[in-house]
């Protein structure tokens, strides 16, 4: 989100990474509230007027989800707490869409990755969210997934990426089915921030499942009212500034933000007026504001890794209370227990192999919405598919390829169709076309399995060690780059998934064949070690 500098002006329609029409949304949360007059379908919207919404607190909302997992995964309650604990948390259905996509095979040790999406909504049900949120008349329309931000863990817990994805990204919808009223959506193409009208967190699940091809374990959700509770918990965060800041102008710019040139530790309002911040920092965009809020993350994840906000066992339980009060999950996060779990996965997770990007994009027509950047955006959800860390810091694997264990003409291999995508729909017959271009090239068994399923990424799977010689062979037959090959204790044979990245012909795509296991500039990663004071616009120093 750092590659523009375009400015936004007052009352124009938002792009990422400037704010849409909605008025300049870092200003302070006791004003009018932010409107909108945006023309895209809204369930229940009636073409109504899009609503302001404000979107400077998605670290404080990233920040809370990320505790609740940390905090818990050191609490130790006992049962009536715990209770009382279970009680807090409100849960959700995961996934309401209708996608095929299966959970990544265990690798060589039984180890499968862990994806996470952290929402951040928008709604203003409560008064408390109205006063935080600004915008008393959107109190009854339907809540936004204002932020997005996935979380991958690596199936040995060794390292963490997280990707995050600008609101106003233009992406498919997929048919979705709320769980409390029975209504169905039907697949559209909107804003990803709308996909929690339809339904709530399952379809925004759902549409990231088609947009990444990456399987979803779980998800977090927070308001506004959660946001500000954690922030208070958390007792402070420090954060720098290379100058006297002051975010504030004449025209009604600014979250109010006021501080010294150094290092302060906020919290409270502060802290919220800190990651609202637009006007003040480097060059007035959300590229500043997006490098501020992923600062205070880490200088927070640091503090929490080292245990100096957890010593205190009342500052401890006031943490847990209200990340638990603060949280919406899905079933399968729905007791203390399980959070505790996972929280003690990402306590597993070095600081160091910490990587925070946002999905490269490039604007849409009229500079009015952005897309994911061709590309760029792909080799970003590739790496997570194939649990490649963002980092670049993977061991390398030895170049050794072993022997096929038997002549090409005695191998059996099973190809199975994996382009059963509820956006692009399936493209049928390809298990029969690539079987018949195995045969070709010698593979004589070859056979095709009439199952189909959903794979983001073609990949040749072997069931045990000594045949990983025979699907690299496979792979190398039908010019299909080594990282697609992958043990599984699923298959008995050699078995070809053709995924939605090679929908037509028997060639390959050269472009997916590159084996690049490196995070594209443009996604403009953070490691979880970084340190550094926040720029200050010249126009907004004292």
């Amino acid at each position: 989100m750092r590659q523009s500098s375009v400015r936004g002006e007052r009352g124009r329609r938002a792009t990422v990474p400037e704010p849409r029409e909605h008025g300049e949304d870092d200003s302070p949360p006791e004003g009018e509230g932010l409107a909108s007059n945006g023309a895209g379908r809204r369930p229940g919207g009636r073409g109504r007027p899009k609503p302001k919404r404000s979107r400077g607190v998605r670290i404080l909302r990233w920040t809370a989800l990320t505790l609740a997992v940390l905090v818990l995964g050191g609490a130790g309650a006992g049962y009536f707490y715990y209770e009382h604990l279970n009680g807090n948390l409100k849960k959700a259905d995961l996934d309401l869409g209708d996608s095929k996509l299966g959970k990544p095979e265990p690798n060589a040790a039984g180890q499968t990755p862990l994806n996470i999406l952290l929402i951040g909504s928008d709604g203003r049900n409560t008064a408390e969210n109205v006063k935080l949120g600004g915008a008393k008349r959107d109190a009854d329309r339907k809540p936004l997934a204002d932020v997005q931000m996935l979380v991958h863990v690596s199936a040995d817990r060794g390292n963490m990426s997280v990707v995050s994805i600008p609101r106003d990204t233009r992406v498919t919808i997929p048919r979705c089915t709320d769980p409390d009223d029975g209504t169905v959506y039907p697949k559209t193409v909107g804003p990803i921030n709308e996909s929690l009208q339809y339904g709530g967190p399952g379809c925004t699940v759902a549409t990231w499942k088609e947009l990444t091809g990456v399987y979803i374990d779980h998800f977090m959700m927070i308001d506004f009212s959660g946001v500000v509770s954690i922030a208070d918990a958390i007792g402070g965060v420090p954060v720098c500034v290379n100058n006297n800041v002051y975010s504030h102008d004449s025209d009604g710019h600014g979250s109010g933000l006021k501080l010294t040139k150094g290092t302060h530790n906020v919290k409270g309002v502060q802290a919220l007026q800190w990651l609202r911040t637009r006007y003040g920092f480097e060059d007035n965009t959300d590229i500043g504001r997006a490098k501020a809020q992923h600062m205070y993350m880490t200088s927070m994840i640091r503090q929490l890794k080292s245990g100096t906000k957890l010593s205190d066992p009342g500052k401890l339980m006031d943490l847990t209370e209200a990340a638990t009060k603060a949280l919406t999950v899905d079933h399968g996060l729905g007791s203390p227990k399980k959070l505790y779990d996972l929280g003690n996965d990402l306590k597993r997770v070095p600081t160091k192999r910490t990587t925070m990007i946002t999905m490269p994009w490039v604007y849409g027509e009229g500079q009015k919405y952005v897309l994911p950047k061709p590309g760029d955006a792909e080799q970003t959800f590739s790496l997570l598919r194939n649990d490649t860390a963002l980092d670049g810091k993977d061991k390398k694997k030895p170049d050794a390829t072993p022997a096929p264990t038997a002549p090409k003409d005695q191998l059996p291999v099973v190809v199975q169709n994996g382009t059963a995508s509820t956006v692009l729909g399936p493209a049928s017959g390809r298990a029969s076309e690539i079987t018949s271009e195995l045969a070709r090239l010698g593979y004589a068994k070859a056979t095709a399995n009439a199952v189909l399923i959903s794979q983001a990424d073609t990949t040749v799977l072997y069931p045990a060690e000594p045949r990983q010689g025979d699907a690299l062979a496979v792979a190398k037959a039908l010019k299909l780059p080594k990282s697609a090959v992958k043990s599984s204790k699923s298959v008995q044979e050699i078995t070809l998934v053709v995924g939605n990245d090679w929908r037509q012909g028997t060639a390959y795509p050269e472009a997916a064949a590159d084996d690049g296991d490196k995070t594209p500039k443009s996604a403009d990663a953070l490691n979880g070690e970084e340190k550094g004071c926040m720029k200050v616009n010249t126009g907004y120093t004292f």
